[in-house]
């Protein structure tokens, strides 16, 4: 296909509380002659981005499945796809990743996903930098470092917040970690639309010298083992591990070359966007379908599946087949030898821990697929979503006293309140100790609903939910 029928992408990433929202209502609400759909990514269980962006029922497409670096990058690709369908109402697209996200995976599924090469063109990544607080960010977290190394434009955000002499630093630094960057400074997300589209400035080759990685993709899974098998039911047995559940796809006709297991993966990251079936002790699993296995309770469990042919089959599971026990058997009444030519082991019943086995199958060939970032486990978001008003003074009591004594781990907080009195919604946006809030849409007819999130470092939820909850006017 010719670039120049392909639809163009940028990639807008940013540190929580950069400004990623306030640069994207500013392309939507200029004069640019674009078509733009737009795809957001949450962090967290209750997304509320879309109702921060202006016009957007018609042109945001949101997923709130947390990390859209690995585990969500089937969903990615599943709206792009999606929107394919309606090609004649866009003729841009703009990917706003969470502020947690390493862009690196993001821009990956422009080039390893086939479908995706062959309809959209990566046009380029733009990175927001809170000139306020980008210092300590980079001291504390790799995604931020992340977002400023793989940036074509480095748009250094909130000025006016910092004198030149330390902007100059902070200039310094940023070019340390990214020197091909074209660095521009602003104030409230204020560019001009030609900073942000139509860059033509990513350049796989370059990326690729300075990461040779690039193009090694992250999956949702760890393992995979692929086993052939003769006709029959089949008994998929784990021991107790580190997880009471464990999500896994099972694929049919799977062979076992290199260039197979990869083409495997890459339809397993497709099936891992979707929700999963939840099994228990028993049940059977289902094949090409991503279920999750419910493991809470002691001891081995088993779980069933059957084939109708001679097949090779390939497991890919969330955890690794060694940190459960994990083993397949033949299933029977009885333990017996296995049929002639069949591809089963003899394998007593008592050692597998199931009555009526006929035999361990041996792994053909098994890979173990390693993600290449991990996301820091203190690091986590809660929502507080109540029904009611809120007395003003009172909210602004607790507010205070929280921003004083953790602001420094609120990386961002966002949300909608219900003041008493007020017939429009209260919308603020906080990043670390600082906070800004003021009057949004109209309520109407919609109900009084407060809607908060905090994406921080050890949040203690039951405490903020507890305090919350007493800002709330009594009825």
């Amino acid at each position: 296909m010719n670039p120049l029928s392909k639809v163009p992408v940028t990639i807008l990433t940013g540190f929580l509380g950069a400004g990623k929202t306030t640069l994207l209502n500013r392309i939507l609400s200029e004069e640019h002659g674009k078509r733009i759909a737009v795809i957001e990514n949450e962090y967290g269980e209750v997304g509320i981005d879309q109702a921060l962006v202006i016009n957007a029922d018609e042109e945001v497409f949101e997923m709130s499945n947390g990390c859209i670096c690995c585990t969500v990058r089937g969903d990615l690709i599943r709206v792009l796809g999606n929107l394919m369908k309606r090609r004649d109402k866009f003729d841009y697209v703009l990917v706003e990743t969470t502020g947690l996200a390493d862009p690196g995976p993001v821009a990956q599924t422009f080039f390893m996903d086939e479908e995706i090469r062959s309809e959209y063109a990566l046009d380029g990544i733009v990175t927001l930098v809170d000139a306020a607080h980008i210092e300590q960010q980079l001291g504390r977290s790799d995604e931020s470092t992340e977002q400023v190394a793989f940036a074509d434009i480095l748009m250094l955000n909130k000025t006016d917040l910092v004198d030149n002499q330390a902007l100059d630093r902070l200039e310094a630094r940023l070019r340390d970690i990214n020197r091909l960057a074209r660095i521009v400074r602003c104030e409230r997300a204020n560019v001009a639309v030609d900073h942000v589209l139509n860059l033509g400035a990513f350049n796989l080759n370059q990326v690729l010298e300075r990461r040779p990685s690039f193009l090694e993709p992250e999956y949702p899974f760890e393992w995979t083992g692929v086993y052939a098998l003769d006709p029959g039911r089949y008994e998929l047995n784990l021991g107790d591990g580190p997880d009471p559940t464990m999500s896994m796809v099972i694929v049919a006709d799977q062979s076992t070359e290199e260039s197979a297991l990869r083409d495997g993966a890459e339809w397993c990251v497709r099936r891992y966007a979707e929700p999963p079936v939840v099994l228990r002790p028993g049940d059977e699993v289902p094949l090409g379908q991503h279920v999750s296995l419910a493991l809470q309770s002691p001891g081995r469990k088993s779980f069933f599946f059957t084939v109708d042919s001679v097949v090779r089959v390939g497991l890919y599971t969330q955890h690794t087949a060694e940190e459960f026990d994990l083993r397949l058997m033949q299933s029977g009444d009885e333990a017996a030898p296995p049929a002639p030519g069949s591809n089963a082991q003899p394998f007593p019943a008592t050692e597998a821990g199931s009555a009526g086995v006929a035999g361990e199958i041996p792994v053909a060939v098994e890979r173990t697929w390693v993600a290449q970032h991990e996301h820091d486990d203190e690091v986590g978001s809660m929502a507080i979503e109540r029904d009611g008003d809120v007395d003003p003074d009172r909210l602004n009591a607790w507010l205070s006293k929280l921003l004083r004594e953790r602001g420094v781990d609120i990386f961002r907080m966002k949300g909608f309140i219900s003041l008493e009195g007020e017939s429009r919604r209260f919308v603020f946006q906080g990043v670390h100790m600082l906070f800004d809030g003021q009057p949004g849409q109209p309520w109407g007819d919609a109900p009084r609903r407060n809607q908060l999130v905090f994406i921080g470092r050890n949040l203690d939820e039951p405490v903020m939910q507890r305090e919350f909850d007493a800002c709330l006017i009594s009825t």
